[in-house]
């Protein structure tokens, strides 16, 4: 086969494997139209759905709020009225008593003045005592229209201008949300979640992060954090198993909170910080991210240390004290290559730690620099990184690492460089406490 054809043989291979990289490439654009259509379409339906359902529910509470003013004044317009008529049918019975005595007293008069001469003395007599007894001159005072109710409805029109305003004004349809969801990154037996804003007029008073698991169906989000933070660390999630977390916000001044963000996936490939079990002198949650520092043992109590080297370089490490005791320049809260059955500081070789008083350690050797002291709600942080070998020996095996180390407490930190006697890219954590009372959170 000549050169030429071995050339022309190497152009059409790599003609057909970019033929080949290229549709890929198209499938996958094809496959992200896919999705970003069944978002719109999906989104506006839901939209639609919401919308129908407010306004649905929205008419309902108005037509019974109205008619329930209705019934309000209408009940208010019986009461007036059956007031205001039980007197005058009073005053109407008195007169037409009245009416029918004074009939009957015409009748008795005429008859008396028909009758006969002897018996008409009696009957004129009769009939003069009773009308004495009825008191012709005496009349009931009937009111003037004047001081009777004159029944009428006050009806403000201004109400249907008002609410037309408020109704044309009522609900928004936003074609993004004011918010979206930036990193997930994951943590020890949690996700780093991180988001920010995507429409810079919004002011943002505050941000509302739920998740759920994604392969759970019909399972309802949970609020993991509301505040003003724009970042979080949700706990207690099962490693290798995919989480959906969407964002909110909500405006300065305002009671609702804006649409959620498109719901992103993460997951922790790696497994929670825990504290050792059964080491005498702590008591751990049932989570074992917490410790306790009892007074069951007075004296001489071990260092507390991690179930596994769970710690790896790149991450960050942090502390939470959620109760204190008092200070000892003893205690300890830092990272060390391995354990040490009965050790009871991490103020040692191959560890590096922070005292209760902010006295920073270095393989046993105290620091210059120091940290504030720890006290409830503390927050103390390691994070590491392999800056690079040492130089090579003479028998062409490396004589360490050296660990770049940045240890944070309160607002401020400091940065030194660790010398370990092996390659190591995880590491166990501990703590220890020569008196009781302190409590502390690993994540």
């Amino acid at each position: 086969m000549s050169v030429e054809v071995d050339v022309l043989l190497q152009e059409a291979k790599e003609s057909i494997e970019a033929a080949q990289n290229y549709r890929h490439e198209l499938q996958q654009r094809l496959h992200g139209l896919s999705q970003a259509r069944k978002q719109v379409r999906g989104s506006s339906g839901q939209a639609r759905e919401t919308l129908r359902r407010h306004f649905t529910e929205l008419q309902a509470a108005a037509t019974r709020l109205l008619n329930e003013r209705l019934a309000a004044l209408l009940a208010e317009v019986d009461a007036v009225e059956a007031d205001s008529v039980r007197p005058l049918d009073d005053c109407q019975s008195l007169i037409e008593h009245g009416i029918g005595q004074a009939d009957e007293l015409l009748r008795e008069g005429e008859a008396a003045l028909r009758c006969g001469l002897g018996e008409k003395e009696d009957k004129l007599g009769s009939f003069t005592k009773k009308a004495m007894h009825i008191q012709l001159d005496s009349l009931p005072e009937v009111p003037a229209l004047v001081d009777v109710p004159n029944v009428s409805a006050q009806l403000d029109d201004s109400l249907l201008g008002v609410f037309r305003d408020r109704v044309s004004r009522h609900g928004a349809v936003s074609s993004h949300p004011p918010v979206q969801i930036e990193e997930l990154q994951e943590r020890p037996g949690g996700i780093m979640v991180r988001w920010c804003k995507v429409d810079e007029d919004f002011a943002a008073a505050d941000y509302r992060l739920q998740y759920r698991r994604s392969a759970s169906g019909g399972q309802q989000y949970e609020d993991a954090y509301i505040g003003r933070d724009s970042e979080f660390l949700v706990l207690h999630l099962d490693p290798h198993v995919d989480y959906l977390f969407r964002v909110c916000a909500r405006g300065e001044g305002r009671t609702e909170w804006s649409p959620w963000s498109v719901p992103q996936t993460g997951d922790t490939t790696l497994a929670p910080h825990e504290w050792r079990p059964g080491t005498e002198g702590y008591i751990l949650s049932s989570r074992r991210n917490i410790a306790l520092r009892s007074d069951s043992a007075h004296s001489r109590c071990p260092a507390l240390f991690s179930r596994a080297p769970t710690y790896f370089c790149g991450q960050t490490l942090t502390f939470k004290i959620s109760a204190a005791g008092q200070l000892d320049r003893r205690d300890s809260l830092g990272v060390c290559i391995d354990t040490h059955k009965g050790a009871e500081s991490l103020q040692r070789d191959q560890a590096v730690c922070i005292s209760t008083n902010g006295a920073v350690f270095v393989n046993g050797k105290e620091m210059t620099n120091q940290l504030p002291a720890v006290a409830v709600g503390s927050a103390v942080t390691f994070d590491m990184e392999v800056v690079h070998p040492l130089p090579v020996s003479n028998n062409n095996l490396s004589d360490g690492f050296k660990l770049r180390v940045t240890i944070g407490s309160g607002n401020r930190e400091v940065v030194f460089d660790w010398l370990v006697d092996q390659e190591v890219d995880c590491l166990f954590f501990g703590c220890s406490f020569v008196h009781s009372g302190w409590k502390v959170l690993v994540f």
